[in-house]
């Protein structure tokens, strides 16, 4: 007899989205305005959203 039965396998699936919002900030230099950006990010003054979405990734990883 033939056994037809299929093995399946476990696999990782890494799903990454980017999101992205350009911002005008007025600073000195570029330093000083990637630092504002950050700390407007970090204070939650600046928020992505869904709309924001411009890329999704799935990335294989075999597991077993």
């Amino acid at each position: 007899m033939k056994n037809d039965k299929k093995v399946e396998k476990v696999f990782q699936i890494e799903i990454v989205e980017t999101l992205s919002n350009l911002m005008e900030i007025s600073a000195e230099n570029e330093q000083g305005a990637l630092l504002k950006a950050q700390e407007l990010y970090s204070n939650e003054e600046v928020v992505l959203y869904p709309d924001d979405l411009i890329d999704t990734k799935f990335n294989i990883f075999k597991y077993g």
